[in-house]
């Protein structure tokens, strides 16, 4: 049976917790070093912690040694990898394939986004070779996941929200060219994010101070039954930065919607345990989002970009119809409320904030009036009342569960039985008076043992049979509180994380010469690659390997096509003269398209 995943990232132990709470049926969270998010670190201990509290319910922590590792870093990966593999972390997410030349233990390994998994031929190497799992480029249509589906072994995981990275993962040298905080490294400084301005080969502008790189955020939530069909198993949403109203308010969206699929098709079952009980009315555009977009899942499209800012923009509100002194309004698609947090951009494209002092009706007072005009657009980016709902939220996630109790001569037997069929029985002796009143002591014996209280059961069934006996109500509780401990011990010790193991091979790899692209940092690295017959093998960028022209990223994001000068997609008159060059007022980078596979690439000369 299929069991669609719904991934969650994890800044430290708490936020993992939260994502598991509210519907998450696995996390993905930084170690102390080597993921590739230098600022997103946590502790062997605080990792374990949420193993434990995640395998109760049966979901899953994969733990990210996502950069690429140099010479006197390999035995320190080595022993962490131990470390987490004895904490029972279920999977290490990676891109280094010197990490396969190590003394492993039996741990699953998914080959990370940032091992540039675009490329058919070389995900078909790491499916042969023994990875258990496969996170594809976001740049991949639908059709290219049905096609890997078809001939994969390994499960697929794709990228269903969160940030986007202009460049194919893996293959970005922008942040590292231009002040050395490498991308493969976990130091990204997101030059991508800047002002730039475009000009062609005779030096007209073409393109003035915008964010030509900048891409708005994915949101592929009205394609998640394509993509269950087309083969995907695990569904996982960006973000191990963001705050805790964005894993709740993202979380819940996903698992709301996923659920709804699950409910009509009986051959799909959700890979953990428990019910999510949400106490709100997830929506995605409340929280963090700078406009969303597929992402060329079903094709090109001219809606990719965020130009005009890479902050977060949030929900369109509507636009302004008539402006007073103190207030405008606006012809609204919601209601606003007080303290919300508006924005609007100026006709010189400068995006302005507003801070939402009064609302009557449909008129905005603001506690400053901004200069404004009508027809400007609004949007909120800050919505005070549901961020504040979101801090105060406690939804939780609870483990359908009966008791029965059966009543002997001087002992009780409890049983409790899970949604899992996991049984649990505890017994207790003792001297008891029979009951006065049978029927008050049974229905005291259901009341008590129904309280789980903070434990991870719900209680739907109770049955007590055999005759009553006066138990004091204290005694009920402890045992109802032993019983709970067992079961849910119980559960930890029958949950144990399923690796795919890996053996040594020969198999080729697809390229027999290796350029600074394939990110080679490291002598295990290279003895890797020679193993599976590669001839030729270039040093990473990040190891001092500079060559006269370097390509710093490589895009599917097109800005001919952008400009609709794409001689495929347009049928425009227009002719650029090229090259076409990109700066951001301090450097200069040339452009080049390759338009024979559809990328865009910036080249530092």
């Amino acid at each position: 049976m299929r069991q669609p995943e719904l991934l969650i990232p994890a800044k430290n132990q708490e936020s993992g917790i939260l994502a598991i709470n509210y519907g998450a049926d696995a996390v993905y969270i930084g170690a102390s070093r080597f993921g590739a998010r230098a600022d997103a670190g946590n502790s062997v201990a605080d990792i374990q912690q949420l193993v434990r509290y995640a395998h109760q319910y049966r979901a899953k922590v994969y733990v990210t040694l996502n950069t690429i590792l140099y010479d006197n870093e390999l035995d320190e990966a080595c022993r962490l990898i131990r470390q987490l593999y004895e904490i029972g972390v279920d999977a290490l997410i990676i891109q280094d394939m010197g990490i396969l030349e190590m003394d492993l233990p039996p741990i699953a390994l998914h080959a990370s986004t940032q091992a540039n998994n675009f490329d058919p031929q070389r995900i078909a190497f790491l499916d042969q070779i023994g990875f258990k799992r496969i996170v594809l480029a976001r740049e991949m249509s639908l059709e290219d996941i049905r096609s890997v589906a078809k001939n994969t072994q390994a499960e697929l995981e794709v990228f269903i929200h969160g940030s986007l990275c202009v460049s194919l993962s893996g293959q970005c040298y922008l942040s590292y060219s231009i002040g050395g905080r490498s991308a493969n490294r976990g130091e990204c400084a997101q030059p991508c994010r800047k002002i730039y301005s475009l000009s062609d080969a005779d030096g007209n502008l073409l393109l003035h101070d915008k964010h030509l790189l900048s891409l708005k955020d994915m949101n592929r939530s009205a394609s998640l039954e394509d993509l269950i069909n087309a083969g995907v198993t695990s569904f996982k949403v960006e973000g191990r930065l963001k705050d805790q109203s964005y894993v709740k308010n993202i979380t819940s969206y996903y698992r709301k919607q996923i659920d709804s699929i699950l409910d009509g098709k009986p051959e799909l079952k959700r890979p953990s345990s428990g019910r999510n009980i949400i106490h709100f009315t997830p929506d995605p555009e409340r929280t963090f989002s700078r406009g969303y977009t597929d992402y060329y899942l079903h094709g090109r499209t001219n809606d990719v970009t965020s130009m005009d800012t890479p902050k977060s923009t949030g929900k369109f509100l509507g636009k302004v119809n008539d402006i007073q002194r103190d207030h405008f309004t606006l012809s609204l698609s919601e209601e606003i409320h007080n303290n919300d947090g508006l924005i609007f951009f100026t006709p010189d494209g400068i995006l302005s904030g507003i801070k939402v002092n009064r609302v009557d009706g449909n008129k905005i007072y603001p506690a400053i009036m901004p200069d404004i005009t009508k027809g400007t657009g609004i949007w909120r980016n800050y919505d005070h009342l549901f961020l504040k709902s979101l801090d105060s939220d406690s939804s939780t996630r609870l483990i359908e569960s009966t008791i029965d109790c059966l009543i002997g001569n001087d002992t009780i037997r409890l049983t409790l039985k899970d949604e899992d069929q996991l049984t649990t029985t505890c017994s207790f002796d003792g001297k008891w008076e029979s009951a006065r009143n049978p029927q008050k002591m049974i229905e005291t014996l259901k009341q008590q043992l129904s309280k789980t209280g903070n434990s991870i059961f719900s209680v739907i069934q109770i049955s007590v049979k055999g005759t009553p006996c006066f138990i004091p109500i204290s005694q009920i509780n402890e045992m109802r509180r032993t019983l709970v401990a067992q079961a849910t011990d119980l559960r930890l010790q029958t949950f144990s994380p399923s690796p795919r193991l890996f053996s040594k091979s020969d198999l080729p790899f697809p390229y027999s010469k290796l350029d600074y692209t394939f990110n080679v940092s490291n002598h295990l690295a290279r003895q890797f690659y020679l193993q599976h017959g590669v001839e030729q093998i270039d040093d990473a960028l990040e190891t001092g390997n500079i060559p006269e022209e370097k390509v710093v990223m490589t895009t599917r994001h097109c800005l001919k096509y952008a400009m609709n000068c794409c001689p495929k997609y347009h049928k425009s008159s227009t002719v650029l003269h090229e090259p076409l060059f990109l700066s951001d007022g301090e450097r200069t980078f040339r452009l080049k398209f390759k338009c024979n596979i559809c990328m865009m690439q910036i080249i530092k000369d």
